[in-house]
């Protein structure tokens, strides 16, 4: 009876910021027209409000650690479930990268186009497309966050880093800010919180929402200069910065001989 009660209160809490989110969207859309011109600076702000929103309805307890950039940077941080986005974009002003297959979710979909989400379909060629978008925000003051692991994992591990997702920031000519994320229950690796494989994301709700509350640790790791570096050698130097932040020493020299 008891954890019927907290999964009904939280679920009641979730739809409550999902129509805040709506009112927020809707808001964006008419100002747009109105204006008859695309407002970027205003609908990252109202996007970090409804994330921040967001993420406080989630069942985590969060710690922060490290310092948040005072200038625009290509952000890079290791993908274990679509909750990182909340609690990430809860802390900056932030535009984020997706798989294409998120626009299709039911009212959250909707919800990242308006919030200016942009979407790649894996295999699609359109790098030099995006690499474009990404270098038109940074280059206008408006940081990005990516998941350049491309894929979610269950946090026991980090995949390689794709060095084409960086090209914009190098075009740019903008640092890094490389993000490690972890998800911790009972003193180890949170089980529950990882979205993977075949999960849905109203199973996945159902699993958060029917636990107790997690702890998610977010290290804003030291800055990497972009410049004088390829994107590939790039991609490894955040990779090995990421990886020793979730795994220490012998994480770092996991990512070093990859």
């Amino acid at each position: 009876m008891r954890v019927r009660l907290r999964t009904a209160v939280r679920v009641l809490r979730l739809f409550a910021v999902l129509l805040f989110g709506v009112l927020l969207a809707t808001c964006v859309a008419i100002l747009e027209r109105v204006a008859r011109r695309h407002l970027e600076a205003r609908r990252q702000r109202m996007t970090r409000w409804f994330l921040r929103a967001l993420a406080n309805a989630l069942p985590f307890d969060v710690e922060v650690h490290g310092e948040l950039p005072t200038r625009p940077m290509l952000w890079l941080s290791n993908h274990v479930s679509w909750t990182d986005i909340p609690l990430i974009g809860g802390l900056l002003p932030l535009s984020f990268l997706s798989k294409a297959e998120v626009r299709d979710w039911p009212l959250a979909g909707w919800l990242a186009h308006k919030a200016g989400t942009l979407f790649i379909r894996r295999g699609s060629g359109d790098g030099a497309q995006l690499a474009l978008k990404l270098r038109e925000s940074l280059l206008a003051g408006r940081p990005v966050a990516i998941f350049p692991e491309g894929t979610t994992t269950d946090g026991t591990l980090l995949r390689t880093f794709h060095g084409r997702l960086l090209t914009g920031a190098l075009e740019a000519g903008v640092d890094l800010q490389p993000v490690a994320i972890r998800y911790l229950r009972n003193g180890g690796i949170d089980p529950i919180a990882p979205f993977i494989g075949d999960d849905d994301l109203v199973s996945h709700l159902k699993r958060l929402f029917a636990s107790e509350r997690a702890t998610v640790r977010i290290d804003l790791l030291p800055p990497i200069a972009s410049a004088g570096l390829e994107r590939n050698a790039l991609a490894r130097k955040a990779q090995r910065a990421v990886q020793g932040a979730l795994f220490g020493e012998v994480g770092e020299a996991l990512a070093e001989a990859a």
